[in-house]
């Protein structure tokens, strides 16, 4: 995997473009100076996370010939107040159409995040990740 990161806009606007020519841009927040206009890095890290989990759920709920027509991930991340602010906990909240069996899906999420999904295993163990599923409100 190759990654290109540069600075669009100063102080701290930036963009990280892959080798398929697709970016996102981030940015830093406007205490010290963002302005707004990318994500922060560790909302791309929370969100990278649910992402990555839900490839793997989608596709193992696929399998399973579960129709999902509608699907959603709820992010609640709480981080330290000391620097590193790395994260405390990650809530993670998945809601599924009515048709979905939700005893399927929990044990598809279960097996994304103890097993297949990559992000998950990259981050620090000491990062309380917790999940629920539920029907679409």
């Amino acid at each position: 995997m190759k990654l290109d990161l540069k600075l669009v806009e100063s102080p701290f606007v930036l963009e990280v473009t892959n080798e398929s020519g697709v970016s996102i841009k981030m940015d830093a927040t406007e205490k010290i100076g963002g302005k707004n206009k990318g994500m922060r890095p560790m909302e791309v890290l929370a969100g990278s996370l649910a992402g990555c989990m839900s490839i793997d759920i989608l596709l193992i709920l696929q399998k399973q010939r579960q129709e999902v027509t509608f699907y959603e991930v709820n992010i609640d991340a709480n981080r330290r107040d000391s620097v590193p602010a790395a994260f405390e906990t990650i809530h993670l909240i998945f809601s599924f159409n009515r048709e979905v069996d939700l005893e399927k899906a929990a044990a598809a999420v279960k097996l994304s995040h103890e097993k297949y999904c990559s992000v998950s295993a990259s981050l620090n163990p000491q990062i309380h990740i917790q999940t629920a599923v539920k029907h679409q409100s």
